[in-house]
């Protein structure tokens, strides 16, 4: 049994978490649950008793086995050394510890061994890079994966519920006058999390601009990437796209290998690749994807202009494999 506490606890994923550990039968011993100031004192049902959330940054770490951190990059650069210094494993699901060299980037059932050479922390990959990363990785593992184009389709739901609440409320206005959103006439919602109106429009501009014209969202995918499947020189021409979905993060990836591909080798390698379900005869989406553990994994075919590559199309639930459900994983992984 294990005592674990969920940092975080009342955000989107931290709620998750709490209904995925309690899916999995985790084995808790005894649960903490923290957030910021804010949430202290708040008291949460759950199937290991009521709890009272505690300050983040007054709470002991002391006792605790396993620590998953979803409460942002600032506070956990600022406390999850702390918890790591008493005993505690951090898995961190923000961007802080990622790219840090002596912290292991784990995709659960792709790269399940770097787990094991963690300091005290763990890191989650981001969302994108996690439904990528389960479908590039079996196929790099049969034909030695070579360069990567890809294109993600991001719910707002990976904004958080500022996003969902922004594309929600967006919908009303514009529906009041559709005919203004055919000829051009329409009028702009207001919009504060993203740059430009998200009901029924797609902003190809997911994230915040950090170099060359590229988002820190696109620099994820190509440093992730390579990172997780060890190929520091891997070829990674990123473009990330905001689209007006709820859950469900999508990725068309081009993949070009060191053996070629043909799009029977490739489905059959996807077919048995865990974690992965595999659709030939349907087109999956977001909504088919929302809820699930699994990437589903379509439109898979051989690349025209330059021949031997395969394109696909992977989608996940942002909310489960590409953040929350991957944290448990990983804790399985701990825990043993």
């Amino acid at each position: 049994m294990t005592n674990v506490a969920v940092v975080g606890a009342t955000g989107a994923v931290g709620r998750t978490m709490l209904s995925i550990l309690e899916e999995r039968s985790f084995p808790i011993e005894a649960l903490q649950l923290m957030a910021s100031s804010r949430s202290a004192g708040k008291s949460i049902d759950t199937p290991w008793g009521e709890v009272v959330v505690e300050d983040l940054a007054t709470a002991d770490p002391s006792g605790v086995d396993i620590a998953l951190f979803s409460a942002g990059g600032g506070r956990s650069l600022e406390h999850a050394r702390r918890f790591a210094d008493v005993g505690a494993v951090v898995v961190d699901n923000s961007s802080a510890w990622r790219m840090d060299p002596g912290v292991p980037l784990v995709v659960a059932q792709v790269n399940d061994e770097a787990a094991g050479s963690h300091g005290g922390v763990i890191a989650n990959p981001n969302c994108t890079t996690m439904t990528l990363m389960m479908a590039a990785k079996p196929l790099h593992d049969a034909a030695g994966l070579k360069s990567m184009v890809t294109t993600s389709y991001q719910a707002v739901s990976g904004s958080g519920q500022q996003g969902i609440s922004e594309l929600i409320d967006q919908i009303g206005p514009f529906m009041a006058d559709t005919d203004a959103l055919m000829d051009g006439r329409w009028s702009d919602p207001g919009a504060s999390v993203y740059e430009r109106p998200i009901a029924f429009n797609t902003l190809p501009m997911a994230g915040a601009l950090v170099e060359a014209g590229y988002t820190d969202e696109e620099m994820k995918l190509v440093h992730e990437s390579r990172k997780i499947l060890d190929i520091p020189e891997l070829s990674v021409e990123p473009t990330c796209v905001r689209v007006p979905v709820l859950v469900g993060h999508g990725v068309a990836a081009t993949l070009w290998f060191e053996h070629p591909l043909t799009a029977d080798e490739a489905m059959s390698i996807l077919g048995s690749a865990p974690g992965v379900e595999l659709w030939k005869d349907r087109t999956p989406t977001a909504l088919d994807s929302a809820g699930i553990d699994d990437v589903l994994v379509g439109r898979v075919r051989e690349t025209l202009g330059t021949p031997g590559g395969i394109n696909l199309w992977a989608v996940g639930d942002n909310l489960r494999k590409g953040a929350a459900l991957n944290t448990v994983q990983i804790a399985e992984l701990v825990a043993g």
